[in-house]
């Protein structure tokens, strides 16, 4: 099983900087192997003067195995080898945090660099634009005028759309992807 439950949806936990002015958060959904951690970490060390700034990771080390054998194989054989690991990341989860004596200006270049980088949608951010990304979301919600929302299309059922909408798109009103592949422009 792919247990893509730990990609989707908002991070819980590691939303915030904690001890950092800024860092890098996920805009997306997926996995982080070696190989990006191995790129975050030699991109990082190379550009930050470690004198006066210091970087913080907020992911975990790869722990979920991910076997060679893909989907849409014949039957029997087993399970199969596992082939590396993987760190899940879902929305919102904050992957690096920078602090010290830096400014956001100083520090951007080389953020924006690794998160572009990143096998999902990430940006660089300072503590201020992290809190304003998240007022924004509830500003968005609070102030919709459109009586046609995606939570009322889908618990009226119109045009039958629940026999495409997964639990995951309920609960979360069609934000985050699901198994449907309803676009959240609805």
């Amino acid at each position: 099983m792919k247990r893509l439950g730990d990609i989707r949806g908002p991070a819980t936990r590691a939303n915030t900087l904690t001890r950092g002015e800024c860092g890098i958060v996920a805009l997306g959904g997926g996995y982080l192997h070696w190989g990006h951690f191995e790129m975050m970490r030699l991109t990082i060390n190379r550009r930050m003067d470690a004198k006066n700034m210091f970087a913080r990771w907020r992911v975990n080390a790869p722990y979920k195995p991910i076997t060679r054998k893909g989907l849409g194989q014949r039957m029997g054989g087993g399970k199969g080898a596992i082939d590396h690991y993987v760190t899940p990341v879902k929305y919102g989860r904050i992957i690096v945090e920078f602090g010290g004596r830096c400014s956001f200006e100083e520090v951007e270049p080389f953020l924006s660099e690794v998160a572009k980088k990143l096998p999902f949608p990430a940006k660089a951010v300072s503590k201020k634009a992290l809190e304003d990304m998240w007022n924004k979301d509830e500003q968005k919600a609070r102030n919709n005028q459109n009586p046609w929302t995606f939570a009322r299309i889908a618990t009226m059922n119109m045009m039958g759309i629940r026999k495409v909408l997964s639990p995951f798109d309920l609960k979360y009103h069609g934000k985050f992807y699901g198994k449907s592949r309803v676009p959240n422009r609805v």
